[in-house]
């Protein structure tokens, strides 16, 4: 309680202030497929290698099963000088079991992808992480859709190579008008294309097909071209 009896804010409502204000970008990972199930006596994070044929066992596609996919997407992301400059205003993963999670962008993720199957497994069964050195929670999952937590103002600009317009990614962004937050969904996934129709545009930034962690190491080094970020 502050003086003259009134409440401060909610977090959420702060944190959606400072994601409308200046200059930023947000990431939305898209269909990332993030399932946890018990195997044997354990709970665990479901991949290709290591779970196989428990997965053909349950009638589902292995080569579908890709974390690592994830992993990589985040590093990237996490690791570049754009958001150590504090241009990245927030991150968002959906899973292909439609659930929804927020990462703060200055939380560091485990750099090996056993440890971070670990902690997605913590994340899912206990719907939030906290820091050790705080009360802060680092990951925590929240009710979707996405769209409830983008500024309103904001561009949404989707990923696929299958979209019909083809640019040259830093040109776009070069041309982009940046005073207000962009969003870019970008698919965590081995195979199809994102399922976001609230996008202002779809854009096809290759002639080949790309990685998601090598489609977002562009858009990143497309901004820090842009801000002069070094």
């Amino acid at each position: 309680m502050v003086a003259g009896g009134l409440q401060p804010p909610p977090i959420e409502e702060e944190e959606a202030a400072a994601r409308a204000v200046g200059q930023g970008v947000i990431f939305v990972l898209d269909d990332a497929q993030l399932e946890v199930a018990q195997v044997g006596k354990t709970y665990q994070l479901l991949n290709c290698d290591d779970h196989a044929t428990y997965l053909r066992k349950h009638k589902k596609d292995p080569a579908l099963y890709r974390p690592d996919i994830c992993h990589q997407a985040l590093l990237n992301i996490l690791d570049s000088p754009l958001n150590k400059a504090g241009k990245i205003k927030a991150i968002y993963v959906r899973t292909h079991k439609n659930v929804l999670f927020s990462i703060n962008p200055k939380t560091r993720i485990p750099r090996t992808i056993k440890r971070f199957s670990g902690l997605m497994v913590q994340l899912l069964q206990k719907l939030s992480i906290r820091a050790t050195n705080g009360p802060d929670k680092l990951m925590k999952v929240i009710k979707g859709p996405v769209t409830k937590y983008l500024p309103l103002n904001c561009k949404r600009v989707g990923f696929s190579f299958a979209a019909e317009k083809k640019v040259a990614i830093h040109d776009y962004v070069a041309a982009l008008d940046t005073d207000t937050p962009v969003a870019f969904v970008v698919g965590a996934f081995a195979h199809g294309r994102i399922d976001a129709p609230w996008v202002d545009e779809n854009l096809n930034v290759s002639e080949y097909p790309l990685s998601a962690a090598y489609c977002l190491a562009r858009i990143t080094n497309a901004f820090e071209m842009k801000w002069r970020v070094v």
